[in-house]
């Protein structure tokens, strides 16, 4: 299990689990970051993420990327 921050650009992976406060929690989920969900990291620019999850493109921090482990 790694941070998303460490996944490579192009291949799909797993969410095993969120981390952080209750809030973060229930933001990220809102987004659709869920446990057993898939995220494909689509670009990084400046240590920030463009990512795939649900048939949506989402852009998320590095801060809120290292809170979900794949």
């Amino acid at each position: 299990m790694m941070p998303l921050t460490f996944a490579n650009v192009g291949e799909t992976y797993t969410i095993q689990r969120l981390g952080g406060t209750p809030e973060v929690k229930k933001h990220l989920e809102n987004l659709g970051f869920v446990a057993g969900g898939n995220v494909t990291v689509v670009n990084t620019v400046d240590g920030n993420l463009i990512v795939n999850v649900k048939e949506a493109r989402v852009a998320i921090s590095r801060e809120m990327a290292q809170k979900i482990m794949v």
